[in-house]
């Protein structure tokens, strides 16, 4: 019993939003075979976000395929201030997605898909651009591809052994030449 509730309250903290539904179909000898294509994003809001697919003969089931693929695929998105931590280009086959850290008030400026799932990560204020393919899928795996490279100071000062001061005053003096 203290197992399903544990379960339960672990499955309302993320919220889903379906980002794309496509009917696809497989050409057989007997015929074509219908299905349904399911794109999802689930995240929590608080730097948690992931994209994953469903496929099926039926939409409903199809739905549940992609939230269970997504919450598998989860990853943490380093969040400072409400943005991204530095610029990063995602790349996923085809589609590129430009992320771009922006100051308070901004707001999320991006298309439907990258959209999404800044919003479900948490990220208030990014300014992103799409390049390539616009395929809905590919742009959301790019999209995560990108959120994946972030690393804050914290990260970086840690894996080169230097404090985060050394680290930031690097990063300036490179911007001022």
């Amino acid at each position: 019993m203290r197992r399903r509730r544990e379960r339960e309250e672990g499955q309302q903290e993320f919220e889903t939003e379906v980002l794309e539904i496509r009917r696809v179909s497989k050409t057989t000898k007997g015929g074509k075979n219908l299905s349904f294509r399911v794109t999802v994003v689930v995240g929590d809001r608080q730097g948690r976000v992931g994209v994953g697919k469903g496929n099926t003969r039926e939409i409903p089931p199809a739905i549940q395929q992609a939230i269970r693929d997504a919450k598998r695929n989860l990853i943490t998105v380093p969040i400072v201030n409400g943005t991204i931590p530095h610029e990063v280009i995602g790349e996923f086959k085809a589609a590129k997605v430009l992320l771009k850290p922006a100051y308070p008030g901004t707001g999320v400026i991006a298309g439907a898909t990258v959209g999404t799932i800044c919003r479900l990560a948490g990220i208030k204020d990014i300014l992103t651009k799409a390049m390539g393919s616009t395929n809905p899928l590919n742009l959301a795996r790019a999209t995560i591809e990108g959120l994946k490279q972030l690393r804050t100071a914290e990260e970086v000062a840690r894996l080169r052994d230097k404090s985060v001061q050394e680290v930031l005053h690097v990063h300036a003096e490179a911007e001022r030449s």
